[in-house]
């Protein structure tokens, strides 16, 4: 039977797990595939550095051109991050005819279309199924399974860590500084937390994402992110109590004039299928012309989840190679850019907290401000508080984010408001 040799960029966790799936289940892949698929080489930094999967000593380099230019390699599985120099070793391996496989979820937002353009010139595959979710195969399903329908919104929990620290903040009350620490200390968060806790992962992928879904190129840093760092104990309280739960959202809309993509924090109504998605799980919520609505919920990382969807696309790429074709649904993108549009003139409901001086007519004064900018309250709670104070929650209808906040500025400027404590979009 015909073997297909596939070399490996980068031998961190995900590719431990990568190998050990090729190993362990090497009946099965040779019976959907057609072939053998074996690793040939794998390119290390440091080649005494213990592994979680065995490799003979030999199928070890430290040099990733023996693996980019190698003429017996068919497929390259890139999982080292990072845009640099991941990018200029893809490029070497397509211009050798090798077909694509990676994880690498920062380099696709910012440079996939052109090494996916690549790749489609030449009739080689670029699969990217690891870079969101990990083992959620959401990537085929946007971009095979959903092929014949318009795509209305995206709405994912798309960052294991986040999902985490608030899954644990609503569960035992505790501050977003002590459940970090905790989550740093089991190895879900990293020593530096910005790119998870600030949203900047999750840009990434939604960016990934409304790309696939719209149909064009979507820069990930037109793709505006919100983090978790200010969210406090008492809010995601107050939300529970109103029977909502906060999570980290990756949004992606359209829009009469364009799209929205956007990275922020909001509750959710115990009733949406993203409110009880908890841990580390992630979850990505479809919506489509013709499938409705559809929800895709698993383990969004780990070495053998995101092995998974790598060795998927391996698989893939040699069931194609075997073929003599590439991918099912011909990739393109359209040929001008849809604009992504800026966050303040979106619509939406908001959560808003506000201490004040317990007074006759505190809550009718901050009612006449919302009224001035145009914004009309869904919903009241006022509670008295010690020192004379009391806290007003508010839930707004939908309005314009600018007016919101503009008049959560206006309320913040009046003598008998002590502090604006919080302000969250709330999804319907």
């Amino acid at each position: 039977m015909r073997s297909i040799n596939v070399g490996i960029l980068g031998f961190g966790t995900v590719s431990s797990g990568t190998v050990r799936i090729l190993q362990e289940n090497a009946a099965a892949i040779t019976a959907r595939v057609g072939a053998n698929v074996q690793v040939k080489r794998v390119a290390v930094r440091d080649l005494s550095k213990p592994r979680d999967a065995e490799l003979p000593a030999s199928a070890l380099t430290t040099n990733p051109e023996e693996i980019t230019t190698d003429p017996d390699i068919a497929i390259v599985v890139e999982l080292m991050g990072g845009v640099e120099p991941a990018r200029s070793l893809i490029s070497q391996a397509i211009a050798h005819g090798k077909s694509i496989v990676t994880a690498n979820k920062e380099m696709v937002a910012k440079v996939g279309h052109e090494l996916r353009q690549q790749a489609h010139d030449v009739g080689l595959d670029f699969l990217f199924e690891a870079s969101v979710g990990g083992g959620i195969p959401v990537i085929a399903t946007l971009s095979e399974s959903l092929a014949g329908n318009r795509i209305k919104e995206i709405v994912g929990i798309v960052n294991g860590t986040t999902n985490y620290i608030l899954t644990k903040m609503t569960t035992e009350g505790a501050a977003f500084g002590k459940v970090l620490a905790e989550a740093q200390a089991l190895g879900y968060a990293e020593a530096e937390p910005s790119a998870d806790v600030d949203g900047h992962d999750a840009r990434y992928k939604i960016a990934i994402l409304a790309s696939l879904a719209f149909g064009t190129r979507v820069d990930a840093e037109a793709v505006t992110a919100e983090g978790i760092r200010h969210l406090s104990p008492r809010d995601i309280a107050v939300a529970g109590e109103l029977g909502y739960r906060i999570k980290l959202l990756a949004v992606a809309q359209t829009a009469q004039n364009g799209i929205r993509v956007r990275v922020y924090p909001a509750l959710l109504p115990l009733t949406h299928p993203l409110a009880t998605v908890d841990g580390v799980f992630n979850a990505v919520f479809l919506r489509g012309d013709a499938v409705g609505d559809l929800t895709l919920i698993g383990r969004g990382a780990g070495a053998l989840p995101t092995g998974s969807a790598v060795v998927g696309d391996i698989a893939a790429c040699a069931r194609n190679i075997v073929a003599g074709t590439t991918g099912r649904v011909p990739y393109s993108v359209a040929a001008t850019d849809t604009p992504v549009l800026p966050s303040a003139s979106a619509w939406s409901r908001y959560y808003a907290r506000v201490r004040v001086l317990d007074r006759p007519k505190a809550l009718a004064t901050i009612a006449t401000v919302f009224g001035d900018y145009g914004i009309s309250i869904e919903s009241v709670v006022q509670r008295a508080m010690p020192d004379e104070e009391a806290e007003i929650v508010w839930i707004t209808h939908e309005g314009r984010e600018s007016d919101v906040l503009a008049a959560l500025t206006a309320i913040h400027a009046l003598p008998v408001v002590r502090s604006v404590d919080a302000a969250i979009r709330v999804v319907a």
